[in-house]
């Protein structure tokens, strides 16, 4: 009998439909039979030896909620025996109603039972211990996950010793994931933890990557990218990273009808194994970033999400350097803009920081001006070994890009049909914080605006953390010119804005 390795994860999900992730022991049907009578079925498919499934759930009533079952080959596998959580149930947002958002980034796995945590308490399980203790009370409609869901660089104890049973550790790359079994390892270590499986099984998530996923400073620079491509450890590293990101994350982001129009899926899906098509798919990615797109919408009702890649989809070249390569940009632009007064409420989700304390964005412009060459070369060899030690790779470490974002973002929160509030999500930097820019009179009424670093309710810092204070009002109220709840603009009157509810947590109404 085939069993349930890894999962279910609960993924897209919008009125009608979702999806639910697993890996499995074995080839074999996986199943998700849902209390009200909706469900579906999916054949798993094969990457590296591994067997795995994204069922798609149809069925559901917008407005409800189902309790749900997972089998495989027909014989029931989740919940497990004597499970001490609720049962996992599928929440089919509404067409009415506000959206709470949890997001977070950073995630190291917790230690086994009783063993020593040098990160200190994991937020993201203490969120899970919340839930599944009032099944019936405050609950996220939606986890966002910002990048850093595995840390492939950085591994534990644990795992270390698992690496080393199979390789020599004092050979490249060391204590870091070498190739795709050993990425997998990441997720089991991870998303194993009985709380974590649970969260995961009941709430939706939608994720991006960020460095760590790959490596530290993943793509910080030309320079830095040559060097690790001389290296003899790199290509199977990236490749493999990639591979387990489509696979455990990326897939999960899409819709049905996405789905059914992406052609890797589905060549993966008819082959028996489908390990050298995915494996093509990645070194395309990595020779033609271009080619490639990992950014992703989703629309909740009046709530616009626009989750962001701040990684693959740079421009290393010191001479035209940006964030996002023309045809990322391109699209970002268009999903802001696009119907205009279609949404009240427009959530930037990217791994990286936009907005920064003054001092650290001007030293990342500075910096990015020394890399340019601006000084010479002797600057900018200076400014290149600056720029990797003290991680300036931000938003503002891309000056062109910054403008570029903020001018967008300041033309989709212009004029009669602007959104009430537009709010960019954030993980990286390891602490809390909301920041909030003043804007120019003459771009006129505007929205509230700001930034919001991961809160550390579902993140595991590395340093001590920050944590923003529950409010009954908007945490990023108009700045300057912009209107905020009481004026005479009546959109901002309906919509006033997302509101933190508890740290961590966020509802727009």
């Amino acid at each position: 009998m085939a069993g349930l390795r890894l999962g279910p994860l609960l993924r897209y999900t919008d009125g009608s439909s979702a999806t639910v992730w697993v890996e499995t022991s074995r080839p074999c049907t996986a199943e998700v039979r849902c209390a009200d009578g909706s469900g579906g079925t999916a054949r798993t498919f094969q990457i590296a030896g591994h067997h795995y499934a994204l069922v798609p759930v149809t069925g559901l009533t917008a407005g409800t909620s189902t309790t749900y079952e997972v089998l495989l080959d027909g014989g029931r596998v989740w919940p497990l025996p004597g499970s001490p959580f609720p049962p996992s149930a599928i929440h089919a947002p509404g067409p009415e109603g506000g959206l709470r958002v949890a997001f977070g980034s950073c995630r190291w796995a917790s230690p086994p039972a009783g063993g020593h945590d040098p990160v200190g308490p994991d937020a993201l399980d203490a969120l899970a211990t919340r839930l599944s203790s009032d099944p019936e009370g405050e609950r996220p409609d939606v986890l966002l996950l910002l990048g850093d869901q595995v840390y492939a660089d950085e591994t534990s104890d644990g795992t270390q010793r698992w690496l080393a049973a199979r390789r020599d550790l004092n050979d490249p790359p060391g204590n870091g994931v070498a190739d795709y079994e050993e990425y997998t390892h990441l997720y089991y270590e991870s998303w194993l933890d009985p709380r974590i499986r649970w969260l995961l099984s009941t709430v939706p998530s939608f994720m991006i990557f960020d460095d760590h996923d790959v490596i530290d400073d993943w793509n910080t620079s030309a320079a830095w990218l040559a060097d690790m491509r001389a290296t003899d450890w790199w290509r199977e590293r990236l490749l493999s990273g990639l591979m387990s990101y489509w696979v455990h994350q990326h897939l999960g982001n899409l819709s049905l009808e996405e789905l059914a129009a992406d052609p890797v899926y589905e060549q993966v899906r008819k082959l028996p194994d489908g390990t050298d098509v995915l494996r093509t798919f990645a070194a395309r990615a990595d020779a033609d970033p271009a080619t490639v797109r990992w950014s992703y919408r989703r629309d909740f009702g009046r709530v616009r999400l626009l989750m962001v890649d701040s990684r693959a989809a740079r421009v290393l070249d010191e001479q035209g350097r940006s964030m996002l390569d023309p045809g990322e940009e391109a699209w970002l632009r268009e999903q802001v803009l696009d119907s205009p007064g279609a949404y009240d409420h427009l959530l930037v989700g990217t791994s990286l920081p936009w907005l920064l304390p003054h001092l650290v964005h001007d030293a990342e412009g500075w910096n990015a001006a020394l890399c340019r060459g601006e000084r010479g070369p002797r600057w900018a060899r200076f400014g290149e070994k600056v720029r990797r030690a003290a991680d300036l790779e931000h938003w503002s470490a891309f000056p062109e890009s910054f403008a570029r974002l903020a001018g967008l973002i300041a033309e989709a929160g212009s004029g009669p049909d602007a959104p009430a509030t537009v709010c960019v999500l954030s993980g990286d930097v390891h602490h809390a914080y909301v920041a909030e820019p003043s804007w120019s009179a003459v771009l006129g009424p505007a929205p509230g605006w700001c930034s919001w670093s991961a809160p550390p309710s579902t993140t595991r810092c590395r340093s001590p953390c920050g944590w923003p204070s529950a409010s009954a009002g908007p945490p990023c109220r108009a700045a300057s010119a912009a209107a905020s709840p009481g004026t005479d603009d009546s959109r901002h009157r309906r919509s006033p804005g997302a509101r933190p509810t508890a740290p961590g947590s966020a509802t727009s109404s």
